[in-house]
């Protein structure tokens, strides 16, 4: 490792020690780094990297609400807005019980360079709450999401900051939340992303996390001269990601056949396509149940409290849930059981000794800030189109989200190249995401 990128690291985690999840983001970027500071000591005159791990701001805040019995409750909500070099800050809002500083620093971080890979101007942030949506009515998450929104719209704007959805949070509450920033600015703009398709939303939205994974993918995967058809897939979400993922692979001719959430995971061993798809969209959006339905609907294997990485032959693996759900046994059995590629559909759900593992054993590994992206660069088509008050056809955006995917794969492959790493997805990433923020910077003064 770099001694200035070293010295950064022990400091971040002298003065912040309790939050090993946004060391574990800012130690795994700035390992990648390291020939760039060789390069540049310019970045390290400039202190780029201290202004980097610092965010411009952490917004904290008490949400009070009433549930559905009339008692009052009581959670905490976050906003780190954490870079606003390169355009308005954009991030996800994460409603689970998990959510707490680190997380949401951490989350905020990669999102900074997540987004310059899209090309696109915007910052990186994200916030959320611990508050937990499953088992809570439409009533009390409305009233949630409005004593939420109650103090998070001074904070946010078209041109500031611009959330959207993230665990816990989809169509229903971004529209409570929606709704209640409309009532307290009285004013419609475009502040919020993942919006409904009859009030400013974007076609493809929906599908484009898990569409661009696959894109993804396939792009990886056309550099050994192969394709999706054939091969066999593990995941281990069934939320938005998931579905559209599946959705996606199948078209491409691949073979899914997990899903899973905290309670376990189920396997299905024929694929799920057809009825199964259409059973899987549906498990959290409109019933908001366990992936165990799912097993139970189509007579399938469930094993609880089991991630799929362990027991599932798979060619592909693709983590759709949490942050570190795959540590180095997972990788050491993934690697035993034939897996040929890793790819990251959530937020470094995948430990540094997992990284490591699959690195020595030769699989090819996508970290999330690039896999990913597809969601946040659609939301900022979305924004675009808010901006100019029109709406693109599916196809369009579908189109340009392709293109963009294919450009962040390709931004990564020229950057591990430029860097002596070829080949290395997650130091290209890194590298190329690295170079658009910290040359914003340096352009813009000490701020």
């Amino acid at each position: 490792m770099h001694e200035y990128a070293r010295e950064v690291i022990e400091a971040v985690k002298a003065r912040d020690p309790l939050e090993p999840e946004f060391h574990q983001a800012v130690t795994e970027v700035f390992e990648s780094v390291a020939p760039v500071l060789d390069a540049h000591s310019e970045y390290r005159q400039a202190r780029i990297l201290e202004r980097l791990v610092e965010p411009e701001r952490v917004i904290m805040f008490r949400v009070p609400w009433v549930d559905d019995n009339g008692d009052i409750q009581v959670n905490r909500g976050f906003r780190v807005q954490m870079n606003s070099a390169i355009g308005p800050y954009k991030g996800g809002l994460r409603f689970h019980p998990s959510v707490n500083l680190s997380t949401m620093k951490f989350l905020g971080f990669e999102q900074t360079f997540k987004n310059a890979l899209t090309t696109l101007p915007m910052g990186g942030a994200k916030g959320g709450s611990d508050f937990n949506p499953k088992g809570k009515s439409d009533s009390e998450v409305m009233r949630f999401c409005q004593s939420f929104m109650t103090e998070l719209y001074r904070h946010i704007g078209p041109d500031t900051d611009v959330p959207a959805g993230d665990i816990g949070v989809g169509g229903r509450e971004i529209g409570y939340l929606f709704g209640q920033y409309k009532r307290l600015k009285n004013e419609f703009t475009g502040v919020l992303t993942g919006k409904g398709l009859g009030w400013g939303g974007s076609l493809v939205r929906p599908e484009a996390t898990g569409y661009g994974v696959a894109y993804f993918i396939t792009e990886m995967l056309a550099t050994k001269g192969d394709s999706l058809a054939g091969k066999t897939i593990a995941i281990s979400g069934y939320g938005n990601v998931g579905t559209y993922f599946v959705q996606k692979a199948v078209e491409f001719g691949a073979k899914v056949v997990s899903i899973g959430d905290e309670y376990g995971c189920a396997f299905d061993p024929d694929g799920i396509s057809g009825e199964k798809l259409a059973y899987m969209a549906d498990l959290w959006t409109v019933y908001r149940k366990s992936a165990k339905e799912y097993a139970d609907k189509f007579d399938c294997e469930w094993r609880p409290e089991t991630k799929p990485w362990r027991f599932i032959k798979c060619d592909i693996a693709v983590p759709t849930a949490m942050q570190n759900e795959i540590e180095a046994e997972d990788a050491a059995a993934l690697v035993a059981n034939g897996c040929q590629v890793v790819c990251e559909a959530a937020n470094m759900p995948c430990t540094s000794e997992a990284i490591h593992v699959f690195e020595e054993a030769g699989v090819m590994y996508a970290p999330g800030k690039a896999a990913n992206a597809g969601g946040v660069a659609t939301s900022g088509l979305e924004m675009s189109q808010n901006s100019m008050r029109l709406s693109w056809s599916s196809d369009e955006v579908d189109g340009r989200l392709h293109q963009i995917m294919t450009g962040i794969h390709q931004a990564c492959l020229e950057a591990a190249e430029r860097f002596g790493s070829p080949g290395d997805y997650a130091t290209g990433a890194n590298i190329a995401g690295f170079l658009k923020v910290a040359n914003a910077m340096m352009d813009q003064g000490v701020v």
